[in-house]
């Protein structure tokens, strides 16, 4: 009988070990993952709201060619959802998505004699001037976000050939107005989701008020 209990006795203590180390465990867990809780949350801000990064970039060029930055952050998010190594299927670079042939247009419009070429649309800071100054020509041209967010997508030509022949209407074309007569579905998505984006950096007071300098 004694060495029974002895066997017993043994077996409590091991299993009371094992219930022990089992919830230092736990806790140990536990303080881990309310350590990296402030690291989560900056990942979801980052990744799942509606991030404002280059900010200084946005901010200077967009008053430079005098257009919303938050429209600009709208775009940049949409396109390259703040990626400034992103590369599309046909070429396009960068934060903001240029091409080819829109960097040669907008160096020349821009008389710009620095020594760059379309490997430097990998640079944020010149990948956001030069989308900058092509939505803020854009803007000017047609006269409405939509319309300059369907050309930044489709190419002015194309836009512009859908007001020439009736397909549009720029005097009531917007998401709340007639979007639906946008041809191609692709670009009227487009519009959709850079509008959306757009208003919820309207939203954003902390933005506005690096904005506005207060």
């Amino acid at each position: 009988m004694a060495t029974k209990k002895r066997k017993n006795s043994k077996n409590n203590s091991a299993i009371g070990l094992a219930v022990f180390v089992t919830v230092m465990l736990l806790i140990a867990f536990g303080l881990l993952i309310m350590l990296r809780k402030p690291e989560t949350q900056t990942k979801a801000k980052k990744y799942f709201t509606y991030p404002t990064e280059y900010e200084e970039y946005v901010i200077k060029y967009s008053n430079e060619y005098d257009i919303d930055p938050r429209y600009i952050f709208a775009v940049i998010r949409t396109e390259s959802s703040f990626v400034e190594t992103a590369e599309s299927e046909v070429g396009a670079r960068g934060l903001m998505q240029i091409m080819p042939d829109a960097f040669d247009w907008i160096k020349f419009r821009l008389d710009d004699d620095r020594d760059i070429t379309f490997d430097n649309m990998y640079d944020p800071e010149l990948n956001i001037q030069y989308g900058t100054y092509m939505l803020s020509y854009l803007y000017d041209q047609f006269g409405s976000y939509e319309l300059a967010s369907a050309a930044y997508h489709q190419g002015m030509n194309a836009v512009q050939g859908w007001i020439n022949d009736g397909t549009i209407d720029p005097e009531h074309f917007s998401v709340a107005e007639n979007l639906d007569t946008m041809p191609s579905d692709l670009t009227r998505d487009y519009i959709y989701k850079v509008m959306r984006a757009f208003d919820k950096y309207k939203e954003n007071s902390e933005l506005e008020a690096e904005i506005n300098n207060e």
